[in-house]
């Protein structure tokens, strides 16, 4: 689980075909260890099991080369699913570790499990902000509200304005500066998550086939208002 704060900036080294896959080696300010890792008393740096948000998307740590180098294997169904296959060797990317219980939540809960691709409309700055112009597919718009959250690659943002299968994200100083988004051009494609808050109240009634009815909020435990109560 993740909150959509990205922590560092890495560099992708190298791209290693593995089968229809490719493994990934990135260099970043993490601190690299084999004395980290899963199952063992050092999380604060990276170790081998760690899971790590890669603009958005939930890699696990497989291979290391202390002290700054990892790779992770990213398969078939993610490369053709995410804006990975536009990834070169060279290209920077949004890294977060995974959260421990007691972190504090300064975004929103991050699952890593990237929902789609979206493209950017437009990307300009607005006196302090940049204004982000993303259009998403249809299918995954039903998740989207005005003042809600979306992950861009692996960013936590709120949505601002829905025209359709378009959305306005406004993109604040520091986050332009901490992050790439700003550099994200027309027709380039950027990994969207939605809230998974969303996907549950949906599953809860009933799902888009029945849609919420009187009988269904029955169901659930609510009852009709009249003027007697």
């Amino acid at each position: 689980m993740f909150s959509g704060i990205v922590e560092e900036l890495g560099v992708i080294e190298d791209l290693e075909p593995m089968g229809n896959g490719y493994r990934l080696s990135i260099r970043s300010p993490f601190v690299v260890s084999y004395e980290a890792g899963v199952g063992r008393i050092d999380r604060e740096r990276v170790g081998l099991g760690d899971s790590i948000a890669i603009n958005g998307v939930c890699l696990t740590v497989d291979q290391l080369q202390p002290p700054s180098l990892f790779s992770v294997v990213c398969g078939q169904e993610t490369w053709s699913k995410t804006s990975f296959s536009s990834l070169r060797t060279g290209h920077r990317v949004h890294l977060e570790r995974a959260l421990r219980v007691g972190d504090r939540l300064d975004g929103h809960l991050v699952q890593g499990h990237v929902d789609g691709l979206a493209r950017v409309i437009s990307n300009k700055k607005e006196r302090e902000s940049w204004i982000l112009w993303l259009t998403i597919p249809r299918e995954i718009s039903r998740y989207c509200a005005v003042k809600g959250s979306l992950t861009v690659d692996g960013v936590s943002l709120t949505i601002n304005e829905i025209n359709g299968q378009n959305l306005r994200l406004n993109i604040v100083p520091y986050t332009a500066e901490e992050t790439l988004l700003s550099s994200r051009k027309s027709g380039e494609g950027v990994n969207i998550e939605v809230d998974v808050i969303a996907r549950y109240v949906e599953r809860l009634i009933g799902g888009t086939d029945n849609g919420l009815s009187f009988s269904r909020l029955e169901e659930l435990g609510y009852r009709r208002w009249s003027k007697g109560d």
